[in-house]
């Protein structure tokens, strides 16, 4: 059971000198002179510990030295995360899992190089911001314990059948036809009204460092709690019926491109990127066709011919078989490139099956839809919908997985 104790604000008790001292401080040496910030399953959580961690996260964001107030903003969201990474590696550890320091370093290399930097580049610019390398090696450690615990326990158990797949491209076809927005998101967790009014205090802070040119991107990944963090809270092309009804209004309210927030829904704090908006598009049909034709105009040779083939791939066949016979593949043909009467031919055929005879100079002619997909060019492919749909499902799971872990844990805020 979760018991949740809230005092002083975080950030007062220390002041910013003792930092190096902290750092260099042993582990029990740390938690006697600072006290403890929250004790998870009996594993403590330092005040130190939250203030670096509130630090790296400003920091994260545009690499400027945050001030005092941003650090005290976002110090109960630095608490939440570190309760979560606790909880993480707990999991991991009923496993026996241990990530290898090259993982971690490989992970901060990673980190380092969206700034154009290198690791240890990376770890200097935080040593120099007051700012123990430590935390970012220990978020690092328990993101990616995290991702493999899940992906082990879930990974293959998720399936993506074709009507998933199917229905999906349905709605993408149906937002084609609506106004959309290319928006991204952060989302601050915050079950209930305290945790919310924190969360509150730390989107101020991060709304005003992505103002001052912060990446939204590195800030999602860092800050938020909502699936889509590991793709920098790209939401893609969304129109407002996929969303919230108050982020929807939102979104509908803006004058134009920029940050829209902080927005409280019943269970957290968004902030929301809007990059760009586009009107319904002009949708356009793709098809893949085999053209039949008889050289010789012979008619009654060409309707055998059609007789003979049940599908797409009988006409090379048959095509073969009769000297005044050819065929040619069209693939990907946007109807439009047919002109008016080709166009109307072939949108009357359904997929598999030939158009009317037509003329086609000398001779006579049809054509086979192979293959017919309306608004194909705006689509994803079918095979990355469906890793789409997986990965997404792999995040909600996780997501619900950690949370019912706070739940069952004990959490005590000193």
């Amino acid at each position: 059971m979760v018991r949740q104790i809230f005092a002083a604000v975080l950030l007062a008790a220390m002041p910013v000198g003792l930092v190096a001292a902290a750092q260099e401080a042993s582990a029990p040496e740390r938690l006697a002179l600072e006290g403890v910030a929250a004790i998870v399953n009996d594993q403590p959580i330092s005040y130190s510990d939250v203030r670096q961690r509130a630090r790296l996260l400003l920091l994260s964001l545009g690499g400027q030295q945050p001030s005092q107030e941003q650090i005290q903003q976002i110090t109960g969201q630095a608490l939440e995360q570190l309760i979560d990474e606790r909880l993480q590696l707990e999991k991991a550890a009923e496993f026996e899992m241990e990530i290898a320091p090259e993982e971690i370093n490989g992970a901060v290399d990673d980190m380092a190089r969206q700034s154009g930097a290198t690791g240890d580049q990376l770890k200097q610019q935080l040593l120099a911001a007051g700012v123990n390398p430590t935390s970012l090696e220990e978020q690092m450690r328990a993101e990616i314990a995290w991702s493999r615990v899940m992906s082990g326990l879930y990974g293959s158990r998720i399936r993506i059948s074709d009507n998933q797949v199917e229905d999906q491209l349905n709605r993408v076809r149906s937002s084609l036809q609506q106004t959309q927005y290319r928006v991204s998101e952060i989302f601050l967790y915050a079950p209930d009204p305290e945790t919310k009014d924190q969360a509150l205090q730390a989107s101020s802070s991060i709304i005003e460092q992505l103002n001052q040119g912060a990446d939204f991107r590195i800030a999602a990944q860092r800050i938020s709690s909502a699936p889509t963090s590991a793709t920098g809270g790209d939401m893609g092309w969304i129109t407002i019926g996929d969303l919230d009804p108050v982020l929807a209004q939102a979104v509908e309210d803006s004058a134009g491109p920029g940050i829209v927030g902080p927005l409280a829904v019943e269970n957290g704090i968004y902030i929301l990127n809007i990059a760009s908006k586009r009107e319904p598009a002009k949708l356009t049909t793709k098809v893949d066709l085999i053209r039949l034709q008889v050289t010789d105009g012979d008619e009654a040779v060409l309707t055998e011919a059609m007789e003979a083939i049940s599908s797409c791939d009988d006409v090379q066949s048959v095509s073969n078989s009769k000297s005044n016979l050819r065929h040619a593949d069209l693939t990907d043909i946007n109807v439009d490139e047919l002109g008016t009467e080709g166009k109307d031919l072939v949108l009357a055929a359904d997929a598999g099956q030939p158009t009317e005879i037509f003329a086609a100079g000398s001779g006579l002619a049809v054509m086979y839809v192979c293959r017919r997909e309306d608004g194909a060019e705006a689509l994803p492919s079918r095979d990355d919908l469906k890793s789409r749909l997986k990965d997404q499902e792999l995040s909600m799971i996780s997501e619900r997985e950690l949370r019912d872990m706070r739940r069952e844990a004990t959490i005590i805020y000193r």
